[in-house]
């Protein structure tokens, strides 16, 4: 008796120890130039911040990561530096990176007693170099095994699409660093084109914008908020103004100017001239028959980008295809990506070809 009572309360402590760990999750991670998302399988969507980081260049300590850090973006002292590691989509800081990462599956899974199996949603353009830092940046931030899922096929999943079908599907997903355009079919990406412009461009153009029309210079961060408040790239039925503060460039001192929506029109004219062209394309480069399947489904338009005021009209204008803006549009990466956790196990580590794997598993 004496023997058993001492196993159970050595069962017992060590059920106390470990109460609290979980001991797997498979996790999704829209890995944005601009936001980070990650989803939960069973859960959903548990976290959404900036893809920001503050540093100390004195101890190249990492201080604070996202929403705390992205407050300090233009205001850190000397020895304090906010940066976003990711630059058009791909890893720029890869320390930086790791570390954000890192932070972002403690904060979504918290104590876990085997490594999480992450899925990282990467742009349908990513050379594979750029593949292999995401990779191996997983691997280092306790990922147990890497999957990789492209933009595009994450964003079409995520749109409620039925990518899988014999039937071609056309999505426009315009991020934070890179707008990626694609034509779907069984699985598969058919036709693709991935280019280097999107949110953070709107940003820089509303900027040399205000520099270039008002001599006032504004900061990145007021730059993105007049585009959320009153971004715009088609004819507003009723113009919308906003107050800007900056800095006049004439006499150095504080300046406040008032910018309408209408402005938003010519100061955003080149990345969007730039997006149409990309999106046109890729309609050339359509085969016939899944061109007329696009025809009549439309295209579907995701990312933060996708939310500028009367982007599908202006799609649908230069193209003659329907155009609209998927429901929930910001998050549709991430769910995509969250939803494809579901066939883990039916795919080989550092996937992002879907259609590949179906034809291996058949």
């Amino acid at each position: 008796m004496g023997l058993l009572h001492r196993i159970k309360k050595w069962f017992r402590k060590m059920l106390s120890k470990f109460r609290g760990f979980k001991f797997s999750r498979n996790i999704g991670i829209d890995l944005g130039t601009a936001t980070v998302l990650v989803y939960v399988q069973g859960k959903g969507i548990v976290l959404q911040e900036p893809s920001v980081v503050a540093i100390d260049t004195n101890t190249d300590r990492i201080l604070k990561v996202g929403k705390e850090a992205q407050q300090m973006l233009g205001r850190t002292p000397g020895n304090i530096t906010a940066v976003r590691p990711l630059q058009d989509g791909v890893i720029s800081r890869y320390e930086v990176t790791l570390k954000m990462i890192q932070y972002f599956i403690r904060r979504a899974c918290g104590n876990l007693f085997f490594p999480p199996r992450v899925m990282i949603c990467i742009p349908s353009g990513i050379t594979e170099v750029e593949e292999k830092a995401v990779i191996d940046a997983a691997r280092e931030a306790g990922a147990q095994k890497t999957y990789l899922i492209e933009e595009p096929t994450a964003a079409a999943i995520g749109a409620g699409l039925n990518i899988y079908a014999p039937v071609g599907n056309m999505v426009v997903d315009i991020g934070g660093g890179t707008t990626d355009i694609a034509v779907l079919s069984l699985g598969g990406v058919v036709v693709s084109e991935s280019i280097k412009i999107a949110g953070d461009r709107f940003d820089e153009a509303i900027m040399r914008y205000v520099r270039r029309k008002y001599n006032v210079l504004i900061g990145e961060r007021t730059a993105e908020g007049i585009k959320k408040r009153i971004g715009a790239v088609y004819d507003h039925p009723e113009a919308k103004s906003v107050e800007v503060k900056g800095r006049c460039m004439n006499r150095g001192l504080p300046k406040v100017i008032t910018i309408n929506s209408k402005e938003m029109i010519e100061a955003l004219a080149e990345p969007v001239t730039a997006i149409l062209d990309a999106i046109c394309l890729v309609i050339e480069k359509t085969p016939p028959e899944l061109l007329s399947d696009i025809l009549r489904n439309g295209i579907v338009m995701t990312g933060g980008g996708s939310l500028l005021y009367g982007f599908d009209q202006l799609i649908t204008r230069v193209t003659g295809i329907q155009t609209r803006v998927a429901k929930d549009a910001v998050s549709c990466v991430a769910i995509g990506t969250g939803k494809s956790l579901d066939h883990l196990d039916m795919l080989h580590e550092g996937t992002i070809n879907l259609a590949r794997e179906r034809k291996v598993r058949l």
